[in-house]
């Protein structure tokens, strides 16, 4: 059974749905009053390519969205991820890579407390088939 194509009037109806939709969201109200220019490296995006735009929360607080677009700023997908990266490794977000360090939670579970021990290596057990 061969699927039924819609018609260019459903597929219209879909985009319209589609955009009303995405206006509601706070990447459609950013998109509507924030200049289609990536913050940090200046390039500029339009059309179909207006899906490489993300929106970054300054404040890294994903609730907090005014109505006035004061949290945002848009974002290439590469520099988003660079921001992320950087404010991860510098410690930006709490508890940022608690896991593999040697610092107790909150919790007092330590994943990896005994991890160092497991990877030195063996002293003084030589092999006894080569001993010679």
């Amino acid at each position: 059974m061969k699927k039924k194509r819609p018609s260019p009037e459903q597929v219209l109806a879909n985009i319209r749905r589609d955009q009303e939709l995405r206006a509601q969201t706070y990447r459609g109200q950013a998109l509507k009053i924030l200049p289609h220019v990536c913050g940090r490296c200046g390039r500029e995006f339009s059309g179909k390519r207006l899906s490489e735009l993300t929106v970054h929360h300054k404040d890294g607080n994903h609730m907090n969205n005014p109505p006035d677009g004061s949290n945002w700023e848009l974002l290439c997908l590469y520099c988003h991820d660079d921001q992320h990266e950087t404010r991860g490794s510098s410690g930006y977000y709490e508890g940022a890579g608690l896991a593999y360090s040697d610092q107790e939670s909150d919790s007092g579970f330590r994943p990896f407390e005994n991890l160092k021990n497991l990877l030195k290596p063996k002293d003084d057990q030589s092999d006894p088939d080569n001993a010679g």
